[in-house]
């Protein structure tokens, strides 16, 4: 999950081990990255009903490979809706806590294995 809940259901997915950017990976371990990424997506989808996701890799700001998941709801402010999540107030956004959190990141984490154990290229 994202440290700040800038749109809620943000999360945040790194590689393991941390690598520098997506090219310093190996053919495999970059599907497979790619492949979570998606099922990342997959799952915010079915878990916040979402319209959409958004899905950014830059690393110019922190040179360690990381994706930004972001859905999107169509009842999202007409001022927001189409904006990239980077215009957003992030110093505004909650910060993750498991106390408002918790629930909504054990779902996620129990569809994620469900699919995952289903669905990983490596099965």
């Amino acid at each position: 999950m994202g440290e700040r809940q800038v749109l809620p259901g943000y999360c945040l997915l790194l590689p393991d081990p941390v690598v520098p950017h997506l090219n310093a990976l190996g053919p495999d371990a970059r599907a497979q990255f790619m492949f979570d990424m998606a099922l990342v997506g997959d799952v915010l989808l079915l878990v916040t009903a979402a319209a959409r996701i958004n899905y950014a890799i830059y690393g110019n700001v922190d040179p360690a490979l990381h994706a930004h998941i972001f859905p999107r709801d169509s009842a999202e402010p007409e001022s927001t809706r189409t904006a990239q999540p980077w215009a957003l107030d992030w110093n505004a956004a909650p910060f993750y806590s498991d106390a408002l959190h918790g629930d909504f990141k054990r779902r996620v984490g129990m569809e994620l294995r469900r699919r995952y154990a289903a669905k990983s290229p490596e099965a």
